[in-house]
């Protein structure tokens, strides 16, 4: 196993470019694709590109905020102490990987934003402590957590199959009916996988971790200055007092709390992405009580935000092209004219992952994907639901070689993606093989 990593690490770090230009390449791969297998010409592919740059802006400020109001809260002093005491338990390389993956595995199965915070944060909570540890290599494992989240919770696609009328609720558009979380979640195709990929990747961890002579380690010292928060003696005047003002915190965390409440009550709960930007917020607030401590924290956090603002919009314009071209639908097809009631969800999977790397979105992946893929179930009389959730796997497998998502733990660990590209290698065949398989066998 670890000469297995060993090569990927070594050709990752010499064939992959930052992220910014793997989005440039994705680009001009997308448009000359376009170019080939669709009817759409240069100007019309240059088009769909330019107006999906400015479809995306909307989410990556919400993912801005995720990083920032995340790093805020773990900066509080009973949530980092917290961490900190969950990061003193291991003592080896190996266990500290170990620790960070299964946090970050579960996490992303119950959120995916709380999965991608924690992860990354754990794994500089270790290195703070720990000497003995590659940093590349801890924080690939919080990466890895993340191959559960389209299987959990917080599933974009199977929360979209349970909702009435959601824009994306394309079973119940074509049948009328709702898949709920039983047909979906909670179903020994999806969950068997889950519970055997926290069980193997662990035991990969275990062997794959480079030695401690090829260990790339971070000065401790350095991550904990950049942590800190520093504060400067301030004259007690007007203007300090409101900046220590706990019950102007109080009162907005109330406002907050009686939302979620009135919500709660007339429409029920739902933890979408806004709800969980706005939870974690308010629970900064809460922790930091003091207004001004709140905000010194959050300025920790932002300054993770500058990859995401350059490489979002970059992306947007590649799911231009793959959307409003036809290009991934051309690719959707495909798979669907040579599968049988069998191999449907299976070769859902596997289109999945192609299509995944141009449009890593889990909702916008699904709007391109399950038009083609529902009808072909309801044709071969399967469970569109079964097609639905293998769309969901292959985008969290896919995500392992796909640095979109990587970005928000990238800015918070600080390091580039093919510091972690070769482990991930790894991690992505383990999981073409525990979900791809479930889908053959038990779907």
């Amino acid at each position: 196993m670890r000469v297995i990593s060993r090569a990927c690490v070594y050709y990752a770090e010499r064939y992959v470019p930052d992220p910014y230009l793997y989005a440039l390449i994705l680009t001009f791969i997308a448009f000359i694709a376009a170019l080939i297998w669709t009817s759409s010409g240069p100007m019309k592919i240059v088009d769909s590109w330019y107006n999906g740059l400015w479809s995306i802006l909307a989410f990556a400020m919400q993912m801005a905020l995720i990083l920032s109001t995340g790093v805020a809260l773990a900066q509080s002093p009973v949530i980092k102490r917290a961490l900190q005491r969950l990061a003193s338990w291991p003592t080896q390389q190996s266990t500290a990987a170990i620790v960070v993956f299964l946090t970050s595995a579960i996490a992303s199965w119950l959120q995916w934003g709380f999965g991608l915070v924690v992860g990354a944060i754990i794994a500089r909570e270790i290195a703070k402590r720990m000497r003995n540890a590659d940093f590349g290599f801890l924080v690939a494992a919080a990466y890895m957590g993340f191959m559960t989240w389209a299987s959990g919770l917080s599933s974009s696609i199977a929360l979209a199959t349970a909702t009435h009328g959601s824009a994306l609720n394309i079973i119940e558009k074509l049948t009328g009916k709702l898949e709920g979380f039983n047909h979906t979640i909670f179903t020994w195709y999806n969950l068997l996988p889950v519970v055997l990929l926290i069980l193997i990747i662990p035991i990969a961890l275990s062997f794959m971790g480079p030695s401690e002579a090829e260990m790339r380690k971070v000065d401790p010292e350095a991550l904990i200055r950049e942590d800190q928060i520093e504060v400067a003696e301030q004259e007690k005047t007007f203007a300090t007092m409101l900046d220590n003002a706990w019950p102007i915190t109080l009162l907005l965390v109330l406002m907050g709390g009686a939302y979620i409440w009135e919500l709660s009550a007339t429409k029920g709960f739902s933890l979408n992405l806004d709800m969980f930007i706005f939870i974690t917020f308010i629970l900064g607030l809460i922790l930091h009580w003091r207004p001004i401590n709140y905000v010194r924290a959050f300025y920790t956090g932002a300054k993770t935000v500058g990859p995401i603002l350059l490489q979002f919009p970059i992306y947007g314009g590649v799911m231009g092209i793959m959307v409003k071209t036809g290009l991934a639908a051309v690719i959707a097809q495909a798979f669907v004219s040579f599968s049988t009631a069998h191999t449907l969800p299976f070769w859902s999977f596997i289109s999945s992952n192609i299509i995944s790397l141009f449009v890593p979105s889990g909702g916008g992946h699904w709007a391109v994907q399950g038009p083609f893929m529902v009808p072909a179930a309801m044709k071969l009389h399967v469970d569109p639901a079964i097609t639905a959730m293998g769309t969901a796997m292959g985008e969290q497998t896919a995500n392992m070689i796909q640095p979109f998502w990587a970005l928000p733990i990238l800015a918070i660990a600080g390091l580039g993606i093919k510091d972690i590209m070769g482990y991930c290698i790894v991690a992505m065949v383990i999981g073409l093989v525990l979900y791809g398989g479930s889908l053959l066998i038990f779907a």
